[in-house]
């Protein structure tokens, strides 16, 4: 069950946290897992690990916002694994300008980072990988959200919020466009995220009192989420947003 042998996977952003933890999760059930992040070391990084628990990855290494790099890099991916992409997680989605400043505060000049890197970085990424899926009749396209673009929250993530609720609506739409041609695509809205081990113990514990299951998010969690999202098990379920947040919220 969930055997994804035989399957090439692009994760963006997986050179450290949840990216990774879902690489290495794909390449445990099989696939050839193409890891991608702004930095090379980080994405190489995360490769040794896969291949060192006996998987397969490819590190390769750009920005998401570059629409050129990004095709450059699926046609090497495609002629290295000897297959095209036909599995992709877009969750590169942490701006340096995203912040945590209420929008009155926060400069004009700040706004397009978040947006851009969430909406026109994941378009990018689809596009590049969309018709091989299509012309293979078997796709599948996991977004990363967050509880940020689904619930208003006000601890200065509007921007943030917007970008990853437009993200949501157009993976809603492409759904219905790519079903016919055995391609899903879904989004995961992550609640609180433990995203280092080297985070304050006092804070961890304070943010993860707030959750019902009474603990953070990890790679591993949306890792298995991922994996099941990618299976050929998974294939009559399209157009969803999906929860993953420890019953932070259950709408």
């Amino acid at each position: 069950m969930f055997d994804l042998a035989g399957h090439v996977a692009l994760v963006t952003g997986a050179g450290q946290n949840m990216g990774a933890g879902a690489a290495r999760a794909l390449a445990a059930q099989g696939a050839v897992v193409a890891v991608n992040d702004l930095s090379l070391e980080r994405a190489e990084a995360t490769c040794e690990e896969i291949e060192a628990a006996g998987g397969t990855a490819i590190a390769v290494a750009f920005d998401v916002l570059d629409a050129d790099a990004v095709r450059a890099a699926v046609a090497r991916v495609r002629a290295e694994a000897g297959r095209p992409i036909d599995i992709l997680m877009n969750n590169a989605g942490i701006h340096p300008d995203m912040g945590a400043v209420p929008f009155r505060q926060l400069d004009p000049a700040r706004w397009r980072g978040p947006i851009d890197l969430n909406i026109y970085g994941s378009l990018y990424c689809v596009h590049a990988v969309l018709e091989d899926m299509c012309a293979a009749g078997w796709g599948r396209i996991v977004q990363i959200s967050s509880g940020a673009g689904r619930t208003g929250l006000n601890i200065g993530v509007a921007v943030y919020g917007a970008g990853k609720s437009g993200i949501e609506g157009f993976i809603r739409h492409l759904s219905q466009e790519v079903a016919p041609h055995g391609v899903t695509a879904n989004s995961l809205a992550l609640g609180l995220m433990n995203n280092s081990a080297r985070g304050d113990a006092a804070v961890t514990a304070h943010l993860a009192a707030s959750v019902p299951a009474k603990r953070l998010g990890t790679p591993e969690d949306v890792g298995a989420a991922v994996v099941f999202l990618a299976s050929p098990e998974a294939s009559w379920l399209t157009g969803q947003t999906i929860n993953l947040n420890g019953g932070a919220t259950t709408n």
